[in-house]
């Protein structure tokens, strides 16, 4: 070793000596960082407690960065779809839309294979859409057809790319509507004049049915109100929900009635609407002849006994049970054409004659609301019409005005709520007839 120091030129060697002089004191000397760690008190870092430090990057991995950013940028994926929307015109098939669209045979035929849900593409009618959606390929990636207002089939690609079939629903929005009206010649006149649609008609006809016979107690200045629910969809109107509350006037009688989150209707204090026995089993029309014990016999000319009501209808027009029950007799002779008698509960029979056709047999259970038969001109008549007969222990009884039996009403907790429901709805609907009152009172009359 020391052979080779001294063969190094005296130069050299002052120079290696200096350095190693200046390296030593380097080391020995403490950082500027150390000396100001001496002056911090152990103390002041909590034991378990975790503190950042900032590393000082090496030479790799600045090179690293360096070399990420000069990689050139990959251009985004492109997920927008081409849509094209194809209205069905008549005489269209399938096959032919999904042409136009330049879809693949193949492609429909996979989306056929989906099941029931695609079954319903090869059931199109003129007017109605289909959309595509293509992807920049022109492969396709989404279909929709709209079922109705609410409901669209949508069929996509799954990760795998798979077609999938779902039903997607629209939010419907429920907004409350009111309508009111008089009557001044006929029930159903007064409802198509108050904005009523020919359902709602029959629907509120229904919930007062038990109560009132619209074929035979209405009268001119009978009166009724409606708080009925409309539907919207994306702020478009598309059509009538559930009656929400009503009352109608009838000779002097107030009927109520709120529905109820069950789906049927009750009195404000609770109490069923519905009842054992409809007032009429045929819907309202116009009717023959009143209850009278003492009337002249179209065809014999003879007071004979009416006991019953007599509804005129075209024929044809369904006859329902009034009430639930077992058919006792269906039959036809010669007096009563085909005749339908049916045994209640209570000893009630209910007689149903004239028909046109029955279409219940002797010992079937039938319930409240089922077609029994056809109304017709059957027996000794002189016009189509249903003769009915309500009978109690034997006895004829005016069905119009007999007490009848009243369903299950609701009772505890479930009253209590109704009964506090039912109060704020109908003093909503009160609200709106006295609105429209003074609406009705302050447009100026007609000059005569």
């Amino acid at each position: 070793m020391h052979h080779l120091v001294t063969k190094i030129p005296k130069p050299h060697r002052v120079l290696i000596v200096g350095i190693s002089v200046m390296l030593s004191i380097t080391l020995l000397l403490p950082s500027e960082q150390a000396a100001a760690s001496k002056g911090t008190k152990s103390a002041a870092l909590e034991i378990g407690k975790r503190y950042s430090l900032d590393l000082p990057q090496t030479a790799e991995d600045i090179a690293e960065e360096q070399a990420i950013a000069s990689l050139p940028e990959l251009p985004e994926e492109d997920h927008s779809l081409n849509w094209a929307t194809l209205q069905v015109q008549k005489g269209d098939v399938l096959s032919a839309l999904f042409k136009k669209a330049n879809v693949s045979q193949q492609t429909m035929l996979n989306i056929l294979a989906l099941g029931t849900q695609a079954k319903t593409l090869t059931r199109l009618f003129p007017g109605e859409q289909l959309e595509f959606g293509l992807d920049q390929t022109g492969e396709l990636q989404e279909l929709r057809y709209a079922l109705n207002h609410l409901t669209t089939l949508r069929i996509s690609r799954d990760v795998d790319g798979k077609f999938i079939a779902e039903e997607l629903k629209k939010e419907v929005e429920l907004r409350s509507q009111f309508s009111s009206a008089e009557i001044r010649s006929n029930f159903w006149s007064a409802g198509i004049e108050s904005g009523l649609s020919e359902a709602q008609i029959m629907n509120l006809a229904g919930i007062f049915g038990w109560d009132v016979d619209f074929g035979l107690d209405i009268r001119a200045g009978d009166s009724f109100s409606v708080l009925y629910e409309t539907q919207f969809v994306d702020g478009e109107f598309i059509g009538n929900g559930n009656i929400i509350a009503a009352q109608f006037q009838n000779q002097g009688h107030l009927y109520q009635a709120v529905r109820h989150t069950d789906g049927n209707y009750y009195k404000p204090d609770g109490a069923s609407m519905r009842q054992a026995f409809l007032r009429a089993p045929v819907s309202f029309q116009y009717v023959s002849s009143n209850f009278n014990p003492r009337r002249l016999h179209p065809v014999l000319k003879t007071v004979r006994p009416h006991n019953g009501v007599d509804y005129v209808a075209p024929t044809g027009t369904p006859i329902m049970a009034a009430g639930d029950g077992r058919v006792i007799a269906s039959a036809y002779n010669n007096l009563n054409g085909n005749y339908v008698f049916i045994q209640h509960a209570n000893n009630i029979v209910t007689k149903y004659l004239h028909l046109s056709k029955r279409q219940v047999s002797k010992g079937e259970k039938v319930r409240q609301g089922q077609t029994l038969g056809r109304l017709g001109a059957t027996g000794r008549v002189t016009g189509a019409h249903l003769h009915y007969e309500f009978l109690l222990d034997g006895v004829h009884r005016n069905p119009r005005t007999i007490k009848l039996p009243q369903a299950t009403p609701l009772q505890g907790n479930e009253k209590q709520l109704f009964t506090q429901q039912a109060q704020q709805i109908l003093a909503q609907l009160h609200t709106n007839e006295r609105v429209l009152l003074a609406k009705t009172a302050a447009e100026p009359t007609a000059a005569p």
